[in-house]
């Protein structure tokens, strides 16, 4: 049984809460069968990866550009394009399955300003920057910050879902974090009082060259 959607999803999707149903629901019917969620996931879709996703929208820099590493089913970088049409978003995904359910979607509900790019964050370094890059689940901060921190542009921000361990992480990274001269780092908790669980995020801007 999929999860009820929780009230406060209009609260965070605003006039964009029709679209992102329409995107849930298709997750819901096929997303197991796709390999884009586990078969347990279905209960807890709303609150585990949609909301999860979607309160990070308020941090998005209107009119920036935002790479989203590894998106998978669309966690968050397709919510966040979603919700935040005024930002356009690159999700970045090696899979071909999955970047085709993608494409799909953003067919499907008409998203103008999201677009796939199929493989690995390090094959694009170089080819593009971004304002801000944003990523859910895919591996520790040591490993993903050298990943990430050559798509950013001067300034620009890092945006990672974390896990409770993100202390112990930002512990453990402390060599790339200086070698890529992060600045203003903290873990944020988002959706107190919205959310049964809040959303840990790691921030940090990249401090300019010279």
């Amino acid at each position: 049984m999929i999860e009820t959607e929780p009230s406060v999803t209009a609260e965070l999707a605003g006039d964009r809460v029709d679209v992102l149903r329409a995107f849930t629901a298709d997750l819901a019917a096929r997303g197991e069968e796709l390999g884009l969620i586990g078969p347990l996931e279905l209960p807890r879709l709303w609150t585990r990866h949609i909301l999860n996703s979607a309160v990070l929208a308020p941090l998005i820099r209107s009119g920036g550009r935002v790479a989203d590493i590894g998106t998978g089913g669309g966690m968050p970088g397709l919510v966040l394009g979603i919700i935040r049409p005024d930002a356009e978003f690159l999700l970045i995904e090696p899979m071909e399955r999955r970047c085709a359910w993608l494409n799909e979607q953003i067919e499907g509900l008409e998203l103008t300003n999201v677009e796939v790019r199929r493989g690995r964050a390090e094959e694009f370094h170089g080819a593009f920057e971004v304002d801000q890059v944003t990523a859910r689940a895919v591996t520790a901060l040591r490993k993903l910050v050298p990943l990430t921190a050559p798509l950013l542009r001067d300034g620009g921000e890092m945006l990672f879902l974390k896990g409770a361990a993100i202390h112990d992480e930002i512990e453990a990274a402390q060599k790339v974090l200086k070698k890529y001269r992060l600045q203003d780092i903290s873990v944020e908790e988002l959706g107190e009082g919205q959310l049964t669980e809040t959303t840990r995020v790691f921030r940090a801007r990249l401090g300019t060259h010279g």
